[in-house]
């Protein structure tokens, strides 16, 4: 079947995918390049896109300097502490010291922020969330894209990234695609390249199956491509083991911290006791006292890591005490608490609403279930997963700095939100604002003559639209030998493949059915069967264009994936209890790995190479508090 080949040429700033991060980016591109060609690039529709398409109730990331809440430093210590001590520092200072001016902006263009009716500011949620009725967040932050961008490709998914064939031979030149409703062929040729596209979900087998399924806790439609695109070039990434777990509401996944911050609840085991404190002795002698100061907690302004509390909750549940509950029923008999309960997931998860009406639970007279959701694998929200990138100048130190804040290993490659390592707790606002970090670096970059003479071969996208379409033209050639149902001998459908991968990821990298518990045997079983399973997408095959969606989202899936196997396997500790487990290496080890990791993949060979990169702490402890 011949598709149509469209080809956009001179492209100064393409950005690859129009979440927060794409559309951060967006905006700034054209502060700093008024006379610069900016086209997005997104697989959906960018008014409903991204993280943030369904509505959020509240921005999780705003310091409040203005109203003398915190300054920078405050968020990077808490983000450090959260993180086990694993963040890159210069970019979690750099974004929070610019993260009040994005959400003022949101603020100007029509945001509903909830404000303290006493002090004027704006309502807290927690000492880093603010209340909002936002619905409409993306549609809102989308048309300041869509008014910065020279041109707007919608329903485009990108699965490669073109590579310069000059000189240099580490430099990005663009990106190709598809349309997934023509499946017209799309090359995007262009000096730089800002990744904002989503993380990774559903690469760990989810708890919701059957008519759940897709019921998960991050973005069901988003798969990896932050990484897919990136390690697939070659990237260096960074931190891929520090996945998350989400202690949430059972099966609808409704968001547990308005709740927790707002309505003050709290939890209990099944036995309508508290738990938490009885697994911490322990704990603390698995960690140490820095991260968990049990006999000292109630001196210390340091709050306990969010998967040490996951540890606890686990390990209850595993001791034959379960079914957690969240105590709501104290709080909703305020009439006014009861209202924002609902609101908070009318406004943003609706599913968790729909779920307690339909099985009969009501929040008021009865103490509704949580549970631990399966791992996710994504950089913007509390954990560090991403691309290894430069920081800013003036803060970072020369292992962190090469020429242009937020720019890939590879260059004129910018990554925003989930595709930056490193920046745990950045959420929405943080993602909007690395994107516009990203953006004022792309344009400096292309001012300093670095984008010139850039080659891309009639060859290299050829090739590109072959392998792209390959999944389509193999189902046409052996559609006809299906034995049963969707089981044939010549290829496997991208169902079936996506099945395998978390089937695999769930029971060797550290899955709900296993407790969250690998080790160095399981991991290397996982990375064989992995490569088992790349040899078998190359024969995938799609139906039709949706599938041939499906089939590339898989393969992002998968390089995502196979980095997090080899970062679980290089990382010999277990660093975040409650996220996995290394089974023999139970104890956090400082002396060893109080470092980074990083690793690339040659995207010739596919063997990666993996290294230690130093961990500078660069803010020091706040005495005062």
């Amino acid at each position: 079947m011949a598709y149509k080949t469209i080809i956009e040429d001179d492209i100064d700033v393409l950005v690859a995918g129009a979440g927060l991060g794409g559309t951060g980016a967006a905006f700034e591109a054209r502060h700093w390049g008024k006379d610069k060609k900016i086209v997005i690039a997104e697989k959906a529709n960018i008014d409903r896109s991204g993280a943030v398409a369904q509505g959020l109730y509240a921005i999780n990331c705003y310091m409040g300097t203005r109203f003398g809440e915190n300054n920078p430093e405050d968020h990077v210590r808490y983000a450090r502490m959260d993180l086990m001590g694993m963040v890159r520092e210069d970019l979690l200072f750099d974004m929070a010291r610019h993260v009040d001016s994005a959400v003022h902006q949101f603020e100007e263009w029509g945001m509903p922020i909830m404000r303290n009716p006493k002090t004027g500011s704006y309502l807290r949620e927690g000492r880093w969330q603010i209340m909002i009725h936002g619905e409409s967040y993306k549609p809102l932050v989308a048309e300041a894209a869509k008014k910065s961008a020279d041109k707007v490709f919608n329903r485009i998914c990108v699965t490669h990234l073109l590579m310069d064939e000059a000189k240099e031979k580490n430099r990005v030149a663009g990106a190709v695609g598809f349309n997934v409703r023509t499946g017209n062929y799309h090359v995007f040729k262009s000096k730089t390249v800002i990744v904002g596209a989503g993380g990774a979900s559903n690469i760990f087998k989810p708890r919701s199956v059957g008519e759940g399924a897709g019921r998960v806790w991050y973005a069901p439609w988003s798969s990896g491509s932050a990484y897919g695109l990136m390690v697939g070039a070659g990237a260096k990434m960074t931190q891929m083991e520090n996945r998350i777990v989400l202690a949430r509401f059972k099966d609808g996944y409704g968001p547990v911290g308005a709740y927790f911050l707002h309505l003050k609840t709290y939890t209990q085991n099944g036995l309508g006791e508290e738990y938490e404190s009885k697994w911490f002795p322990a704990l603390t002698k698995m960690v140490g006292k820095e991260y968990l100061d049990t006999e000292n907690q109630h001196l210390s302004h340091k709050p306990i890591p969010t998967c040490l509390r996951n540890h606890a909750f686990i390990n209850e549940v595993n001791a034959g005490r379960g079914p957690i509950h969240m105590v709501t029923m104290e709080a909703f008999q305020d009439p006014h608490l009861e209202e924002i309960g609902w609101h908070n997931f009318l406004g943003m998860t609706v599913g968790q609403a729909v779920l307690w009406a339909s099985t009969d639970v009501n929040p008021k007279y009865e103490n509704p279930e949580l549970t631990t959701s399966e791992p996710y694998v994504m950089g913007s929200h509390a954990t560090g997963c991403g691309a290894w990138c430069s920081g800013p100048e003036d803060i970072s130190p020369p292992e962190y700095f090469w020429g242009y804040n937020r720019m890939t290993s590879v260059a004129g490659l910018f990554g925003a939100g989930d595709a930056v390592g490193g920046t745990p707790h950045a959420f929405s606002s943080g993602s909007f604002t690395e994107g516009r970090l990203a953006a004022k670096a792309a344009c400096k970059y292309i001012d300093d003559g670095k984008a010139e003479g850039i080659v891309v071969s009639g060859k290299q996208i050829d090739d590109r639209k072959e392998e792209i379409y390959k999944p389509m033209e193999h189902y046409k050639i052996f559609r006809n030998e299906i034995t049963a149902g969707s089981v044939n001998p010549n290829y496997i459908n991208p169902r079936q493949g996506l099945d395998r991968l978390q089937k695999l990821m769930d029971e060797y990298g550290g899955g709900v059915t296993v407790s969250y518990m690998t080790n160095e045997k399981l991991l290397n079983i996982g990375l064989k069967k992995m490569k088992l399973l790349e040899e078998d997408l190359e024969k995938i095959a799609a139906e039709d264009i949706h599938e041939l969606l499906r089939a590339w989202e898989l393969k992002h899936r998968h390089l995502t994936s196979e980095s997090v196997l080899q970062h679980t396997l290089f990382r010999k500790e277990t660093r975040w209890p409650g996220y996995y487990y290394r089974g023999d290496a139970m104890k956090l080890d400082d002396e060893n790995w109080h470092v980074l990791t990083v690793s690339r993949r040659d995207p010739e060979t596919g063997e990666y190479t993996m290294e230690k990169a130093p961990c500078y702490h660069l803010v020091g402890e706040d005495e005062d508090k």
